[in-house]
């Protein structure tokens, strides 16, 4: 028997101040775009922006269904927009933040796993890391890149 251990590093900030010019436009886009979520049924409201190659910043949020399973959450909504509007052009970085009852979450809210699998494949296929900067109001988390979220991946060389 083998034993494998798999790690993940997270760098935590207090204050946006913390951060660089670029991260702070990224998560300012974010909670922008938060705000103009469709979130009627669990009052929750998710906002991404991601930031590519080519400096394009697109925004996301969540849109909710009354059917739950129809909705879409904000990183894939950005995601998709981004690799449809730039199909040639990477994701540099992606901020995701989130509102309860129209307050920022005391702590970040990381990617769902459908979520963290789109950005896997985005990463991918770019032969590019994305970074993923989750933001709450107690603290700001930076994930170097996707593969760090979901190490044990379906993937490509699962379909050979």
């Amino acid at each position: 028997m083998q034993i494998k251990e798999i790690t993940t590093t997270i760098h935590e900030y207090i204050s946006i101040e913390e951060l660089s010019q670029e991260d702070i436009l990224v998560v300012k886009n974010a909670k922008e775009a938060a705000q103009k979520a469709y979130a009627p049924y669990s009052k929750f409201k998710v906002g991404a922006c991601v930031l590519l190659e080519n400096g394009e910043l697109i925004q996301g949020n969540n849109q909710e269904n009354a059917a739950y399973p129809s909705g879409l959450c904000a990183e894939r909504v950005a995601m998709f927009y981004a690799n449809s509007k730039y199909p040639d052009v990477p994701v540099k970085s992606i901020a995701i933040c989130a509102y309860s009852n129209s307050k920022l979450q005391k702590n970040p809210v990381p990617p769902c796993g459908s979520c963290r699998q789109v950005l896997l494949e985005t990463e991918t296929r770019f032969n590019s890391p994305i970074k993923i900067i989750l933001v709450g109001e107690n603290k700001i988390s930076i994930i170097e890149n996707a593969k760090q979220l979901l190490p044990l991946s379906f993937n490509n060389n699962n379909l050979d």
